[in-house]
């Protein structure tokens, strides 16, 4: 499966992400939520992904929260969909997932589950071959 790529304009968290995606390249597809609204569907399947719910992909510190002057937590999952939709802001970007692997936010080490196993094992047997 190709990987899905969640960024949003002017966000080098983002940038960041589509370069490291690009270098090694590993297919993926774009979908800036600045441009094209984030649909239910598609937060519905990056939830399914996390370990901790609303929690892991939304950023508390965001502006956009502070100004939204709305519990998150008092929120039913349709209305959350609604402020999320409406607010992309709030989300910690970029979000990257291939239906399995999900990554929220740019991190140079976690951002490796992404390269093929293939390419993972070849990098491995070459550290293995350089003497010490």
């Amino acid at each position: 499966m190709k990987a899905k790529l969640f960024t949003a304009t002017s966000n080098t968290s983002c940038r960041k992400a589509i370069a490291w995606l690009n270098e090694y390249n590993i297919p993926y597809t774009e979908k800036n939520i600045s441009v094209t609204p984030i649909t239910v569907e598609e937060i519905q399947e990056i939830l399914s992904l996390t370990d901790e719910g609303t929690e892991e992909i939304i950023s508390k510190k965001a502006y956009a929260i502070k100004k939204l002057k709305v519990d998150l937590d008092t929120l039913s999952m349709p209305e959350l969909y609604e402020v999320i939709q409406g607010n992309p802001g709030i989300l910690r970007l970029p979000i990257l997932h291939d239906g399995k692997k999900l990554q929220v936010g740019y991190n140079d080490d976690e951002i490796r589950q992404f390269l093929p196993r293939w390419f993972r094992i070849s990098q491995f047997q070459k550290l293995k071959a350089i003497p010490h």
